[in-house]
C-alpha cells in the first residue's frame, strides 16, 4: 500500500528547487500531479513528467477522478508520494473521497478576485470558502498538519494564524 507523505497546493505544480528539496523528504519515491488541464493535454503531461523526473522521483500526472480511482483500486500501489494540486478545492475533494493525508503544505496561490481573496502569506491568497475547507480538513478529516510555506527555506505560517484573518 502506498502513502501520501506530503500534499501540496501550488498553482505552479512542479517547479525549481522547491520540488527538488521536497522530493528528498524521507520515504518519498514518487510525485503525483493531480490536475484536469495538465492530465488531459499530452504536451503538458509530458512536460510535467519530465520536470518531475529531474527530482529523481517517478512522476505520475492524473485527473482528480483518476487519482481517486488509483487510490480506490490500488491504494497507490508502492508509491509513497508527494501529491500536488493547484487548488485547495482539489485537495479537499480528494480527502473527502477518502485519500488519507496527514500533512498539507499550501505553497502558492495567486489572487483571483480582488474583492474576495485575502493575502494570507507572501505567496498565498485565500478566500473564505477555501479557508473553511482547510479548517474542515483539519477538524473533520484528520489532516493534522496544515501550514503555509512557499519554499522549504521560508518561514511557516500555521493554519490557526491564517484562519484568524478570516475570523475563524
Amino acid at each position: 500500500m502506498g502513502k501520501i507523505i506530503l500534499a501540496r497546493v501550488d498553482e505552479r505544480l512542479i517547479h525549481g528547487q522547491v520540488m527538488v528539496t521536497l522530493s528528498q523528504k524521507n520515504g518519498v519515491n514518487s510525485i503525483f500531479v493531480v490536475d484536469d488541464v495538465v492530465a488531459k493535454d499530452k504536451f503538458m503531461r509530458e512536460l510535467y513528467k519530465n520536470a518531475g523526473s529531474r527530482t529523481g522521483q517517478k512522476t505520475i500526472v492524473v485527473t482528480p477522478e483518476k487519482a481517486e480511482f488509483y487510490w480506490d483500486e490500488y491504494e497507490f500501489k508502492e508509491y509513497n508520494c508527494i501529491l500536488i494540486a493547484k487548488t485547495v478545492k482539489t485537495i479537499y475533494e480528494l480527502v473527502k473521497h477518502g485519500l488519507p493525508m496527514k500533512e498539507l503544505n499550501v505553497g502558492g496561490i495567486a489572487q483571483k478576485d480582488a474583492e474576495k481573496d485575502v493575502l494570507v502569506t507572501k505567496s498565498v491568497y485565500l478566500n473564505q470558502e477555501d479557508a473553511l475547507r482547510l479548517k474542515e480538513l483539519h477538524d473533520d478529516y484528520g489532516v493534522e498538519d496544515i501550514y503555509f510555506q512557499a519554499t522549504p527555506s521560508s518561514s511557516k505560517s500555521s493554519l490557526q494564524d491564517v484562519l484568524k484573518q478570516f475570523g475563524l
